[in-house]
């Protein structure tokens, strides 16, 4: 049986790239924070369980190599995990941030509604994000 590749710096490197590429676009778009200021509490929870999820199994499922519990871990999650989620989410928050798309977008809503619309908006581009650094991972 051929032994899973470690973890190692060089594959954040690699989902940070695979990240930024496709949270990009999405947090530049309209239509994603109006779809986000008009999601519930639940539908964004329900959102950030999607990117969990397809983190997951595009780490631990759809490459066979993998084997979650033979990995270095956090707290009993893995720790290639772990980064995964962490440049997900926060590719995606860094270039909010940098771009003032909280602010663009939502100038027009009151403040007390800015923070959770954005936190939703941040789980909708995740799901984007996540495939860009899933998919980095795994394939180079």
């Amino acid at each position: 049986m051929m032994r899973a590749p470690r973890f190692k710096a060089a594959d954040t490197a690699q989902q940070t790239i695979g990240g930024f590429l496709l949270a990009g676009p999405f947090v530049v778009t309209e239509e994603v924070w109006l779809l986000a200021h008009g999601m519930n509490w639940l539908q964004g929870l329900l959102t950030a369980g999607i990117v969990f999820s397809i983190g997951y199994m595009a780490l631990y499922r759809a490459d066979d190599e993998r084997d979650p519990q033979r990995e270095s871990d956090i707290g009993g999650v893995p720790l290639r995990f772990v980064s995964l989620m962490v440049v997900s989410f926060g590719s995606v928050l860094l270039l909010a941030l940098l771009f003032d798309a909280p602010e663009v977008f939502l100038s027009n809503i009151p403040p007390e509604q800015r923070v959770p619309t954005t936190v939703k908006a941040l789980c909708l581009g995740s799901v984007f994000s996540v495939v860009g650094a899933a998919t980095a991972d795994t394939v180079f």
